[in-house]
């Protein structure tokens, strides 16, 4: 973690135009598929930070690929191949920078709702239980902690913001937007994706608090599961043996970068992000490597 030259913060292909670049992803369009590539960029609270984290797009690439693979009986998903000897010619002189951190996926009609699934109050939800006793308009029992394990894991869908930040909406807002048969599809996938998920996690020793989806149609109006699956940046990841409800919880994600942003004062408004300390670069590329190594059982990174 200590070769900083690891770290890949832009990736441009000679010839080839970007079609749409992410907070974290350049995208390259192919015609009838598209390939993504994940940088070492992160983003806290709708902001590109100006770090790089070494390694993090590799895992966020192999962890996806590994994740796809494992639910594609639940839902199929866009993932083609991620071998990057079938990539185009264009591409092959850049072989170096892509291998691990490409995925080349098929062409979807995204369907604009962040998919969220909850297992234990935390992060976004905490904060709206305390204020409302509700999350997504789903009501909860009174007196819960902060970390408490949910009864069952609840759907709260989201806004899918381009700019500016996502909010919480209720599930009739998300019928409005996808449509009532459309919408109870979704739901019921993302919380079998979750179970299943889940399940597998915590037998590897890790707890999945909550996580995100996103869907899209393929030319056959198809559902399809896109973009990433059960990554640091998608999910809050807690060790099981340091699990205390009550408390906020050790993570192995993205959520300790946001935790070190909210002790500098930064007003996460309009000034620019703070550059993240050496010992926070570090520290959160290791934490990033220690859930690849923990889920998928693989040492392969870096």
């Amino acid at each position: 973690m200590e070769k900083k030259e690891e770290a890949i913060g832009e990736i441009e292909i000679a010839g080839v135009p970007i079609f749409k670049k992410g907070k974290v992803r350049n995208v390259f369009d192919l015609g009838d598929q598209l390939l993504i590539v994940a940088t070492d960029r992160i983003s806290a609270f709708d902001f590109v930070l100006p770090s790089l984290i070494p390694y993090k797009g590799k895992v966020l690439t192999q962890l996806s690929r590994f994740w796809f693979d494992y639910t594609t009986l639940i839902c199929p998903n866009h993932m083609i191949s991620t071998d990057i000897s079938e990539l185009p010619a264009p591409f092959q002189p850049y072989a170096s920078l892509l291998e691990k951190r490409s995925m080349l996926v098929k062409k979807a009609r995204v369907i604009p709702v962040e998919c969220v699934v909850r297992g234990y109050l935390s992060g976004s939800g905490w904060k709206e239980y305390k204020e409302t006793g509700k999350i997504s308009g789903i009501k909860l029992p009174k007196g819960l902690e902060e970390s408490a394990r949910l009864e069952e894991p609840i759907f709260t869908p989201s806004t899918k913001a381009d700019v500016g930040h996502d909010e919480n909406i209720t599930y009739k807002e998300m019928e409005k937007i996808a449509g009532a048969g459309l919408a109870a599809k979704i739901k019921k996938v993302s919380l079998e994706l979750y179970t299943k998920a889940s399940l597998y996690a915590v037998s590897k020793g890790i707890i999945i608090a909550d996580t995100k989806f996103e869907f899209g149609l393929d030319e056959n109006n198809e559902l399809l599961l896109i973009d990433e699956l059960f990554t640091p940046d998608s999910s809050r990841f807690w060790q099981l043996a340091d699990y205390t409800p009550g408390q906020p919880q050790v993570n192995l994600d993205k959520q300790f970068v946001r935790d070190y942003l909210l002790s500098t004062g930064w007003d996460r408004q309009t000034s620019p992000p703070p550059p993240l300390p050496e010992e926070i670069i570090n520290q959160t590329s290791k934490r990033y490597l220690e859930i690849y190594r923990l889920l998928t059982g693989k040492n392969d990174l870096p």
